[in-house]
């Protein structure tokens, strides 16, 4: 072999070697680039953005979807619409601790019940002499509601400040998201969150509601009566699935549509942006049909009102929601949310009742199992989490812990706390309370005021420090 040759193989190794070290300098680079930091280079220089991306795509592949499960449910299969429409008694309860068993064989995140009552099984109640609803007008516009144009990932506060600001306060998102959001990189906010915010921490001048189950309707006469909605929603950017939020302050019957103010896409003009009724019927479903109201104290018996018993009453709102999505799975078998959704409020339901809840998460169990084998988007976990309670309330730690590692393998997916409590609290289970701390301590770095991780942070540090 002459000498040129071999200089050459050695100069090829050379720089295999050389792109194999820089490949994995790289990946940990890549994976703590802040994501706002990206969306910024995106709007200020779209080409070297195009680089980036293609790198990290390259370096840090992203699955299609969430992974399947590993294990078949166990039990055999749930007769689900008799379990949607028989009804336990409710059992007032008052959440435990959110922490983790000591054991292996105890549930995650237990409810403790201040009193049994032995369940019954009897259908749902059937309102009676229930007023005609007036006629709606063919449209109603809302006057006035401005846009606000959202920080990186802020559509949470965002869209809470356009409805705020309508109704008289000066509050801004930056107000807001120094509490719903401390840390910029956080990639979720619930409704719930926002609700509680509201009624908690607007001296008493708003109220705020929060639903699942809505309908198209139910918007149209929330705004005929003079109150914006807030939904929340999938989109899609680039082919990229996201959960959004966006405020409806109007409608037109005859053109089809909703007057929204969109906090991300704008327009900023104040203008508004139309959303077809097609549209919100195609990616509202995304997100169980949520939604949120604000409203003034004074108006809360109107607004329940028009709300009715079906959203009103927690237990029964949920039972409303699973019916819909058990609709919607009946009118399309392959839709991979509406088994979601019905996993989603099976779960709801079996958090609120003491007997007989096992077979609710069995079954949430089984129509999350399905919703994951017709493929879920890859980010659907970082905005709603009950797959993790239902997996957990049956045992199954290790499907939570491959979906929170399925979550955890983006950057934005390593900004959502609640990913890191219901890990840590599987790895408890396990036996592996440092593992445990670890993740509740990352939880806690995420948002500071995300007490559940502090609970249960504390729980594991007596337990490691044998107190």
């Amino acid at each position: 072999m002459s000498k040129r040759t071999r200089f050459i193989i050695l100069a090829v190794v050379g720089l295999q070697l050389v792109l194999i070290v820089g490949l994995l300098v790289l990946e940990p680079i890549v994976q703590t680039i802040p994501g706002r930091y990206r969306v910024a280079l995106q709007e200020r220089i779209p080409v070297a953005s195009q680089v980036l991306e293609s790198v990290i795509d390259q370096v840090v592949p992203v699955a299609a979807a969430l992974p399947v499960a590993n294990q078949p449910a166990e039990g055999g299969t749930v007769d689900i619409n008799a379990l949607i429409a028989a009804r336990p008694t409710a059992v007032p309860t008052e959440t435990a601790s959110p922490t983790p068993p000591p054991t292996r064989d105890t549930a995650v995140n237990e409810t403790t019940a201040t009193q049994e009552v032995p369940p019954t099984e009897t259908p749902l109640p059937t309102p009676t002499n229930t007023p005609t609803p007036e006629p709606l007008p063919v449209a109603h516009v809302l006057d006035g509601m401005g846009v606000v144009k959202q920080a990186f990932n802020n559509c949470g506060p965002a869209n809470l400040t356009q409805v705020l600001n309508w109704y008289g306060s000066d509050i801004t998102q930056e107000d807001i998201a120094a509490y719903l959001k401390p840390n910029p990189e956080d990639r979720n906010v619930s409704p719930w969150q926002i609700a509680d915010y509201v009624n908690e921490r607007t001296a008493g001048a708003y109220r705020a509601s929060a639903h699942s189950g809505g309908s198209q309707e139910l918007i149209k006469r929330l705004v005929a009566a003079g109150y914006p909605v807030v939904i929340e929603k999938g989109y899609e950017v680039n082919r990229v699935w996201y959960g959004h939020y966006l405020t409806v302050y109007g409608y037109d019957d005859q053109l089809g549509q909703f007057y929204t103010q969109d906090s991300y896409l704008g327009p900023f003009d104040g203008s508004g942006s139309p959303a077809s009724y097609e549209e919100v019927a195609t990616y509202w479903p995304q997100f169980n049909y949520t939604f949120y109201v604000v409203y003034k104290p004074a108006q809360e018996t109107e607004v329940q009102a028009i709300l009715g018993p079906d959203l009103i009453d927690e237990e029964t709102m949920w039972r409303h929601a699973a019916a819909l999505a058990q609709a919607d799975i009946d009118a399309n078998p392959q839709n991979a949310f509406a088994w979601f959704n019905l996993g989603t409020s099976l779960t709801e339901i079996g958090e609120m009742v003491l007997e007989g809840n096992a077979e609710y998460y069995g079954a949430a169990v089984q129509a999350f199992d399905q919703a994951r084998e017709l493929g879920l988007p890859p980010h659907m976990l970082w905005y709603q989490h009950k797959p993790y309670v239902a997996y957990g309330k049956v045992g199954r730690h290790q499907d939570v812990i491959d979906l929170a590692d399925a979550t955890l393998v983006e950057q934005g997916g390593r900004n959502v706390e609640e990913t890191y409590w219901y890990k840590g609290n599987s790895l408890a289970s396990f036996g592996d309370l440092y593992g445990a701390k670890e993740a509740y301590l990352s939880a806690l770095a995420i948002n500071a005021n995300f007490y559940p991780a502090q609970i249960s942070l504390d729980w594991v540090n007596s337990v490691i420090n044998g107190n």
